[in-house]
């Protein structure tokens, strides 16, 4: 993200410790206003509490946290009619309607009485709860509908930060569309961070992601910059008659580095699919499509360029930051570049600010 970008988030070296063990060990990152940003990490690599930070239920040891220009550690209140938050298992009442469950949320909120009913009609429109489910009780809903009434909780207020844990956990596929569809629609009004385990969604959804291990932030921007940066090489998915022997042989006229990573077949029609990758970057297909229609006994049916998926970027990036941390006497370096790109003129001093 650009550094000129008004930012909504600002979280600089932020540290929090459990009975000596560092749950977050200088986080630092930035979410611009209308952003969707994904927050991703192994279990117990510090998200959550990261999460419980910025809405101010914890307090950090030490570092800063700015939501919409206000100190979290100085002005949680304030911050709080910043942020809408949605947690991963949504304590919803079973026998309110969603229309009154709303408007009792709206007045804790400290909406403007004159502003409930409107601010609810909204928010119900929003996450197309309007219609018939608006009356409906909420322990009748399906779990769908219920995460839509928790997102229509947290944007009642219409705050500039929304914070969402597992939004589509436990969803059906129709379900998560709807979901997905609905987050996308707050785009460019809200800032949204979105913490899952879900990557395929993530990727879906948000423009930037946020991969923390270790309570550390190992990797940080658009998934497309993040594969160059540790995807290497390209990887190839070919489907052709060839068996492996004659396969092989024409990868390495392709290219020596070529490599089979994966195998499958013969189907039924004879044909076999395969996985290759390579170190180069370049008119690999090209070739690979030249080398295979040589000949019509290889029945050549498709070629196609396989597109890295944030899991396989997930991995890499988790992977290298355990590497590091085990080969490094000081392993904070790994963490501390990242933090010097983002604030080396910011004159922090660590302390809670």
């Amino acid at each position: 993200m650009d550094e000129d970008t008004p930012n909504a988030v600002v979280v600089r070296r932020l540290t929090k410790s459990y009975g000596g063990i560092k749950a977050v060990d200088g986080v630092s990152f930035r979410i611009g206003r209308g952003e969707i940003v994904g927050f991703l990490g192994p279990n117990g690599a510090g998200k959550s509490t990261t999460m419980k930070i910025l809405t101010g239920m914890t307090q950090a040891d030490s570092g800063s946290a700015i939501i919409c220009g206000e100190s979290v550690a100085k002005n949680p209140e304030k911050v709080r009619e910043h942020i809408g938050y949605m947690p991963e298992n949504n304590p919803l009442p079973e026998d309110l309607r969603v229309v009154e469950y709303l408007r009792f949320r709206a007045r804790l909120k400290g909406v403007p009485s004159r502003e409930v009913k409107k601010r609810v009609d909204e928010a119900m429109e929003i996450c197309q709860l309007h219609r018939r489910a608006a009356r409906k009780i909420i322990g009748n809903l399906s779990k769908g509908f219920r995460q839509r009434v928790g997102i229509a909780d947290a944007i009642l207020s219409r705050p500039e930060v929304i914070i969402m844990d597992e939004p589509t956990i436990g969803l059906d596929p129709h379900q998560i569309m709807a979901i997905r569809r609905l987050i996308s629609s707050l785009r460019g009004k809200m800032s949204v961070i979105i913490s899952s385990h879900i990557l395929p969604e993530v990727e879906l959804m948000c423009d930037r992601v946020v991969i923390i291990n270790n309570g550390r932030v190992v990797a940080s921007g658009t998934p497309e910059n993040l594969r160059r940066e540790f995807i290497s090489g390209e990887k190839y998915e070919i489907s052709l008659k060839a068996p492996p022997v004659d396969f092989s042989a024409g990868l390495a006229r392709v290219d020596a580095q070529m490599s089979i990573e994966s195998r499958k077949g013969p189907d039924e029609a004879g044909y076999f699919d395969y996985v290759v990758k390579t170190p180069m970057l370049g008119d690999a297909g090209a070739r690979l499509i030249e080398e295979f229609s040589k000949s019509g006994a290889f029945g050549l049916r498709s070629v196609s360029r396989r597109r890295p998926s944030l899991e396989e970027i997930f991995m890499s990036a988790t992977r290298r930051s355990w590497e590091e941390t085990r080969e490094l006497s000081l392993p904070e370096k790994a963490n501390g570049d990242i933090e010097d790109s983002q604030d080396e003129n910011s004159g922090d001093s660590g302390k809670v600010v």
